[in-house]
């Protein structure tokens, strides 16, 4: 490697010691490589450029994983130790939060570019782009302001989420989902920061306890659940799962010897086991034998491709195809990849399976408001009354905090130890029932 290749990043390494001293002229050309790949990407902010960058040496076969590894660490020591942090050096031009963005196509184009870069989910992705195309119509619709000639600033934003609260009455959750996706947007593409916004209406969110079914109400809806629906309905009730964990279950994720699921990417792209389920042990693999005669004939037509995450095709390119990494439960039908364009048998819908469960549960005549995760809330809760540990629950249901598990012990004493009322004292002590008197 050249020595003359970026000379004072060079000494800068050398002098710290920060790496082997046979590294340093790799890590200066990395850098050097990085700095000639911004020069076509102005439009990103410094910390997608170097995502783009690692993504575009991802794509090259002639580099290996461990040069990968390489460059980010390269990378990560120009940015963050030799310039300090101040990644503004690399985009010395960027625009104000009073730039005037002339075009809103633009805008969004470059918004999913950003996102895709960040390898957010296609849900995701829709839903920022959703919340944006939301807060342009107010800007355009509710205060009559020309964004391809005026723009749009924080106050704007401040604006939108106030009337979200306001004139919308949306939940705090909504509104929070809506300040993420412009949070975002102004980041990682308008590249300017929203700032404090403390004179905006926040949605309030007070204490809400999960719904929870009885262990009577599980078994009288399951018995209103049959074929795949059922199958899914016990993996949901016996293992804990999110609604997208057990879509997006492959598998070689289910691990019949061990009894263990193993749910990968989860909320907070978080990787974890929980329990297989000893009442599924028998019928899983009957289904998927059933998934696997569907995945020959998808190969024998020439499709058979499963979505892989990240770069996972590139390094693997012919795995889409195997086996082991096809949808546990897979779509009745053959569908376009909305990013790729190619033909391949996508996971089963959400609305599948949330139209199943609200089936089953008006069959069973539940008079609650039951929804797919209320399987899993009651899982949890039916746990702690078993006398699972507060701890190892928390573990199967991937928390980050005990204190979020920690709602189903309300629950829990509501369900098993409740006290007694003391109108119920009161007819007790009289020797007469409350249902034989008129109050």
């Amino acid at each position: 490697m050249n020595r003359k290749v970026l000379p004072e990043f060079q000494k800068f390494l050398l002098s710290r010691s920060l790496v082997p001293e046979k590294n340093v002229s790799f890590h200066a050309y990395w850098a050097s490589k990085f700095l000639a790949f911004s020069n076509s990407n102005e439009n990103l902010t410094p910390d997608l450029r170097v995502e783009k960058f690692l993504n575009h040496l991802r794509q090259q076969k002639s580099i290996k994983d461990w040069q990968i590894r390489q460059a980010d660490d390269a990378l990560r020591l120009y940015i963050n130790h030799f310039l300090d942090g101040n990644a503004s050096t690399l985009s010395p031009n960027l625009p104000q939060t009073d730039k005037k963005f002339m075009d809103v196509l633009k805008v969004l184009s470059e918004m999913r570019e950003a996102i895709r870069i960040k390898h957010y989910s296609y849900s995701t992705e829709q839903t920022y782009l959703d919340w944006t195309k939301r807060f342009f119509s107010y800007i355009t619709n509710e205060k009559k302001k020309d964004i391809h000639s005026v723009g749009f600033d924080a106050h704007d934003v401040r604006d939108f989420l106030s009337y979200l609260a306001l004139k919308r009455n949306v939940s705090a959750s909504t509104q929070n989902q809506a300040f993420n996706s412009l949070l975002f947007l102004f980041r990682a593409v308008l590249k300017t920061d929203l700032g404090e916004l403390s004179k905006t209406v926040r949605a309030k969110r007070g204490q809400r306890l999960p719904v929870v079914l009885s262990v009577e109400e599980v078994r009288e809806m399951f018995k209103h659940a049959n074929g795949v629906s059922l199958l899914i309905f016990q993996m949901l009730y016996g293992a804990g799962l999110r609604l997208m964990e057990a879509a997006r279950l492959r598998v070689k994720d289910i691990d019949f010897d061990s009894n263990l699921i193993i749910v990968r990417g989860g909320k907070g792209d978080k990787d974890r086991t929980t329990m297989l389920p000893e009442a599924v042990k028998e019928h899983t693999p009957l289904h998927l034998d059933k998934v696997r005669a569907l995945h020959e004939k998808d190969l024998a037509s020439g499709h058979g491709d499963a979505h892989l995450p990240d770069a996972l095709s590139r390094k693997y390119p012919n795995a889409a195809k195997e086996w082991q990494w096809q949808y546990v439960f897979p779509s009745a039908n053959l569908s376009v990849d909305p990013r790729s364009g190619k033909v391949m048998r996508h996971h089963i819908s959400e609305r599948t399976v949330q139209n199943a469960v609200k089936d089953a549960a008006r069959k069973a005549k539940i008079a609650k408001h039951v929804t797919v995760h209320t399987l899993r809330h009651s899982f949890a809760t039916h746990l702690l009354m078993n006398g699972v540990n507060i701890r190892e629950v928390q573990e199967l249901l991937g928390h980050k905090n005990v204190e979020t598990t920690m709602i189903y012990t309300h629950v829990m004493r509501d369900m098993s130890n409740a006290p007694k009322s003391p109108l119920d004292s009161l007819y007790a002590d009289n020797g007469v029932k409350g249902k034989n008197r008129v109050l």
